[in-house]
């Protein structure tokens, strides 16, 4: 039998809660990640392209925002975006300094194609909760977001 530790019932609690959470982002990033390498695409890559899609033209630091992403690998996924002609960067009017980030017709056309795949790879991840699990879900989230 396993020498399992206890820490009282509110903090094991606690402790359940972050693995589950954890768990469940893992197996979601992971079945997501093969529907985007399907695609031809790496999670970030999707992420950036949905990001331009969706919301037109961004910053670079706009983007990193918008993915709830850190900076350190960005420069590589938006330069591997341009070579393969999926974005174009232009100087920013407004700040020199910046670049604005815009998808192409050919990134616009992979995420019409990756898009519908992604909706229905979580559709399968999420058909164990009832839309009002969802819906609690979503508010218990962010609860915790939001602090």
């Amino acid at each position: 039998m396993k020498n399992k530790k206890h820490y009282g019932e509110e903090n094991d609690l606690n402790l359940k809660v972050v693995i589950g959470i954890s768990r469940a982002n893992q197996a979601i990033q992971k079945q997501s990640a093969v529907t985007f390498k399907e695609g031809g695409l790496t999670t970030a890559q999707f992420a950036v392209l949905e990001a331009l899609y969706h919301k037109g033209t961004l910053t670079i630091q706009e983007i990193i925002k918008s993915i709830l992403s850190t900076g350190g690998n960005m420069t590589v996924v938006i330069n591997n975006l341009e070579k393969e002609e999926l974005i174009e960067r232009h100087v920013n009017p407004e700040d020199k300094r910046s670049s604005l980030i815009e998808i192409t017709q050919k990134g616009k056309k992979i995420i019409e194609e990756i898009f519908p795949n992604h909706l229905q790879s979580l559709k399968e991840e999420f058909k164990v909760l009832t839309i009002e699990e969802k819906q609690d879900l979503i508010t218990i989230l962010k609860k915790l977001s939001t602090r």
